[in-house]
């Protein structure tokens, strides 16, 4: 077998995403549908958000699999006006659901220079962040959010009453990458703990509240005994309450509690995730040039401001992770162990061969 597999030598992302579809075509997945899917996770990766990535792909699997994610399930529109849809989606994929979404509203943002589109019914939406990305590379900005299933503290609260809620945004710059970002209105996201405990790492006092209502260092409780700090305490919260309000009460879907886990709930259920999207046609509204202009100026005045001692210069949101977008599309991708552990239990799961072609032995 090859070398380039080895954990210490890096994956060409070609060739993770090839493994994805190969995985996504062996669960039932279309080949639109496995392309979509591969582009989300393997992007993630390359920007070194590894929460986001492929780790995620093995637990996409079992619910395909079992039913929970419909392999061929087809999005359609519900309700739509010039501005705006409703859009059931049908159970599949969330990138699936999210990539027909973010289109449409860039559709209708061409129209109507501003558009919302909603996504009812839909599986875990993996990084936001991509979504917003697509909008940007058309010439938008692109605001996207997602609900979750509850498991983050609200202020006072002793359990878990909102979802991590990612909320994510992207623009247009010109010379550059889009701006990009793209959070979780927790403290930090629930796979971060997981992969901080899979790695042996203490848990900081500002992740988690304890079923006691203080925070907790111990990581072995979450999340049946603890839930996630909101971010920046009520900021957070009141971040959190928006997203849950543009994505699963304005869409019609599920709402907080409603939500299923995708991870823990059984594989034939369904997760029921909901998802915002807010689209501006730059050209539109402000005109190409008077925006880009604009935009130099804006990104100009933040490089040049002075930097603090020990810091190379101050940065654009998402510059530092185009860079490692960039630096992987040289020199590959070295995944961490527990992803690499996911992915092999992803080929097993559709028999795909060489099985431990990503296992940290090979």
């Amino acid at each position: 077998m090859s070398d380039s597999l080895k954990p210490d030598n890096p994956i060409e992302p070609d060739r993770l995403k090839a493994f994805v579809r190969a995985v996504g075509r062996r669960a039932g997945l279309p080949a639109e549908s496995a392309e979509m899917l591969a582009e989300s996770l393997v992007q993630a990766d390359m920007m070194g958000v590894h929460t986001h990535g492929t780790k995620l792909l093995a637990g996409y699997v079992r619910k395909l699999l079992a039913g929970g994610y419909r392999a061929q399930g087809v999005p359609r529109i519900m309700r739509e006006g010039p501005s705006w849809a409703i859009v059931d989606g049908d159970s599949t994929l969330g990138q699936v659901g999210c990539t027909k979404a973010i289109h449409l509203a860039i559709q209708k943002a061409r129209q109507s220079g501003v558009a919302y589109v909603s996504l009812q019914n839909s599986g875990h939406i993996g990084a936001a962040g991509s979504y917003a990305t697509m909008a940007a590379r058309a010439g938008c900005l692109g605001i996207v959010m997602g609900n979750d299933v509850p498991s983050v503290a609200a202020p006072g609260s002793r359990r878990a009453v909102l979802g991590s809620n990612p909320l994510a945004w992207a623009a247009p710059r010109p010379d550059g990458d889009p701006i990009l970002f793209d959070i979780s209105t927790a403290a930090v996201a629930g796979g971060k703990v997981y992969a901080a405990l899979a790695r042996g790492e203490p848990i900081p006092p500002h992740w988690l509240i304890g079923d006691d209502g203080r925070p907790t260092t111990d990581g072995r409780l979450y999340p049946a005994n603890a839930a996630l700090a909101p971010m920046a305490g009520h900021k957070g919260y009141g971040l959190a309450m928006l997203v849950e309000i543009l994505s699963g009460v304005m869409s019609g879907g599920a709402v907080a509690s409603e939500v299923g886990s995708w991870m823990t709930d059984p594989a034939d259920l369904p997760s029921r995730h909901a998802a915002g999207f807010i689209v501006f046609d730059l050209n539109a509204l402000c005109q190409d040039a008077e925006y880009l202009t604009a935009m130099r100026k804006l990104t100009q005045q933040v490089h040049q401001a002075p930097p603090a001692n020990s810091v190379q210069g101050v940065v654009l949101p998402g510059e530092s992770e185009w860079k490692r977008y960039h630096e992987s599309e040289v020199i590959g991708l070295t995944l961490p162990t527990d992803v690499r552990v996911n992915l092999s239990a992803a080929a097993d799961l559709v028999g795909l061969k060489p099985r431990i072609a990503f296992s940290p032995n090979f």
